[in-house]
């Protein structure tokens, strides 16, 4: 990336006075695969070089899902690590978990390790703290999905590369020129239930589920199944007939129709970024999520995905002091924009997105910026703060599988939303007796 090569062996000189005789290990358990998991171990590493007192270890655990079982699992056996990387969605799981989790703001104030909630982003801590701003966890691979697309393949199709779909009308139109044009496909999505129900409610500022999607308490319902949400859900399934809409699959399972040249446009999480960048054979750009233009006040603001770190509870108070230093480095400009740079990811400090605007990083890789814009163009409101829902990895299950019946012609939009709500309010309240 030319000039953005960051040496982050040069944080060194921030972390002196870390130095000291014996190095106490800090078990990491994370779920980054890939090229991502090989940026968590230089992070890890370039730690592990700028002192001695401390020695982080990586451990890879699978899936989010597998990752946040194994680490429940663990310290249930008295063998937890001391950091666990949780999907976002597993928040809601994670606070229930009493005595198993050490909150951020508790282990940073007992170890007495500098740290302002001021220096971070609030639209990504927000997700991650109380309601009056105590941080839970400490915010890590922050993400949100933007619409990328193809401009070799706009080219083809008598497009113009640098003006992509802004609505979803548009999206539409141009997505028809492009099958018109020879391809089998003209536009797919990654994480469907995370950017085609629940950001897309955020962005469109309509209620996903009540008691501002689960922030507000445990007494929730889900509210997905309205208007805006059925239209466009039947929306996608009508456009299934002639290929402008093609299903990809769970989760990003369809990320090679986009690699591979055959859905041009994608919507994807603003992480997605490595892989495009090593597997696409075409040039590519990014834009802001599309929206109905009818509806009053949309866009919005969209939510974050991806992942933040849990601190453990059962450890000793060298072991916590190890935890937070870390912490301090992972919240470093140094760190913060390698991390930003390289995977797409967004920076959870200000600091580091002011370096990166102040070294025109966004002048360079125009669009790079679309994320932190979307999450903090507008003052969130209780529909577009984000979620924190019981049980709810099992309730995207039911989503996939509602979602499918629609798309396969089993049920209708209003069905198939209908009966996703009605399952989900189940495990809502299974979530809601099991902790009062």
């Amino acid at each position: 990336m030319r000039k953005w090569t960051i040496g982050l062996a040069a944080a060194a000189g921030a972390l002196t006075a870390l130095q000291a005789q014996a190095a106490t290990e800090i078990q990491w358990w994370h779920a980054q695969a890939g090229a991502l998991g090989e940026r968590v171990n230089t992070i890890a590493d370039n730690f592990n070089r700028v002192q001695d007192e401390y020695k982080v270890v990586p451990v890879f655990k699978g899936s989010y899902t597998e990752t946040m079982t194994a680490g429940i699992a663990a310290f249930r056996a008295g063998k937890a690590p001391h950091i666990l990387q949780v999907f976002e969605v597993g928040t809601g799981t994670m606070m229930a978990a009493k005595g198993a989790v050490v909150p951020v703001h508790k282990l940073m104030a007992d170890t007495g390790v500098p740290f302002d909630p001021k220096n971070y982003l609030p639209a990504v801590t927000g997700y991650y703290s109380t309601p009056d701003g105590k941080m839970l966890s400490m915010p890590f691979a922050s993400s949100t999905p933007v619409l990328w697309y193809n401009k070799d393949a706009f080219k083809k199709a008598g497009l113009d590369p640098n003006k992509p779909p802004k609505t979803w009308p548009e999206v539409g139109e141009y997505a028809k020129k492009l099958v018109a044009s020879g391809y089998n496909c003209g536009f797919s999505t990654a994480w469907f239930t995370w950017t085609q129900l629940e950001n897309f409610s955020a962005w469109h500022n309509v209620p996903f589920a009540t008691k501002a999607n689960g922030l507000g308490g445990l007494d929730t319902e889900y509210k997905f199944n309205g208007p805006l949400q059925v239209k466009h859900i039947q929306q996608l399934a009508d456009w299934q007939k002639d290929k402008t809409f093609v299903y990809g699959g769970r989760d990003n399972l369809g990320n090679p129709k986009f690699i591979g040249g055959e859905c041009p446009l994608y919507i994807e999480s603003s992480a997605g970024y490595g892989s495009f960048k090593a597997g696409a054979k075409f040039e590519f750009g990014a834009s802001t999520l599309p929206y109905y233009p009818d509806v009053q006040g949309a866009p919005q603001n969209t939510i974050i995905g991806g992942n933040s770190l849990w601190v453990m509870g059962g450890h000793s108070k060298t072991e916590n002091k190890g935890v937070a230093e870390f912490f301090r480095f992972l919240s470093l400009p140094l760190v913060q924009t390698y991390w930003h740079a390289y995977t797409g990811y967004v920076p959870i400090t200000t600091a580091a997105y002011e370096e990166m605007k102040a070294v025109k990083f966004y002048n360079d890789y125009p669009g790079r910026d679309i994320p932190i814009i979307e999450l903090g163009g507008k003052q969130p409101t209780e529909n577009s703060m984000g979620l924190r829902l019981g049980y709810f990895a099992q309730a995207r299950d039911i989503m996939y599988e509602e979602i499918e019946n629609i798309f396969a012609g089993k049920k209708t939009a209003q069905q198939g939303l209908d009966e996703a709500v009605k399952r989900g309010n189940v495990l809502l309240r299974k979530f809601e007796n099991e902790n009062k």
